[in-house]
């Protein structure tokens, strides 16, 4: 199973779009056009699944700076996810604490 970033996606790109250019290099699992949390619009890429290695990789060497509707395509082969530290981590400095002085 190949895991295949495309990046540069027209937003109004759908998954059916994705996955017939994908089809014409191969056989596709799945299509997952990534959206903005808060207002469901696309955020301009997607990944795409496909099993057969050859086939995927003729698909990103085609498809890579391809135009569509108007946009070069960005396609490689997707990184693998980084681990993230529980409750999505980074680093959230807290506010100003003011030192309590002893009374004593």
């Amino acid at each position: 199973m190949k895991n295949i970033f495309v990046g540069n996606l027209d937003f109004g790109a759908t998954e059916a779009n994705v996955r017939s250019w994908f089809e014409e290099y191969g056989a596709v699992e799945r299509v997952s056009i990534v959206t903005d949390r808060d207002t469901g619009r696309s955020r301009g890429f997607a990944f795409v699944e496909m099993a057969n290695a050859d086939e995927a990789d003729r698909a990103i060497n085609s498809l890579n700076g391809a135009a569509v509707n108007g946009r070069a395509l960005n396609v490689n082969e997707a990184r693998p996810r980084e681990n993230r530290a529980p409750g999505g981590g980074g680093n959230r400095g807290g506010g100003f604490r003011q030192r309590r002085e002893s009374r004593w």
